[in-house]
């Protein structure tokens, strides 16, 4: 790609999430959102939990691609790349009960482990193209889920 690649080539759209990085600051905020919203509408929570993992598996393969190819127009981790919030925040969602409490709670804690960075989930950052964008905000994603997972295997948190 270079500087006369259209904003709607495939790769930016991708990468994007369909023009939402082209928001500025706050983006990858909007973007998991997005998610959130589409998790709530599609009845997502009750679909069977195999397609769900194809389904997000794919965006995140899908966004390391789409990464990868604009990074040399628009430099390495951009902002305008928001696939990844979306991917992490998908991530997060798999698996947990339909309810409003349980999605508020995966969407804050992502974007919290997301911003903050803790627990080797900056490490992922340093690899390289797609998968250094995308790496860090899955990890935030796994541990998201991991927790809130625990939480309600455990009864801390009821379903």
């Amino acid at each position: 790609m270079n500087e006369r690649t259209p904003p709607y080539s495939a790769p930016k759209l991708v990468a994007s999430l369909l023009g939402i990085g082209y928001l500025g600051r706050g983006s990858g905020t909007v973007a998991a959102g997005v998610v959130l919203a589409a998790w709530w509408a599609s009845g997502w929570a009750s679909l069977p939990i195999l397609w769900v993992v194809i389904v997000v598996t794919a965006l995140c393969a899908i966004g390391v691609v789409a990464s990868t190819m604009v990074e040399n127009e628009w430099g390495v981790d951009s902002g305008r790349v928001v696939v990844d919030e979306a991917g992490g925040m998908a991530i997060a969602l798999i698996g947990l009960p339909g309810g409003w409490p349980h999605a508020l709670a995966a969407f804050v804690l992502f974007r919290v482990l997301d911003i903050a960075k803790p627990l080797g989930i900056s490490q992922l950052e340093k690899l390289p193209g797609g998968w250094g964008v995308m790496g860090d905000d899955v990890l935030a994603g796994i541990y998201t889920n991991l927790i809130l997972q625990t939480a309600l295997l455990t009864g801390i948190w009821p379903t």
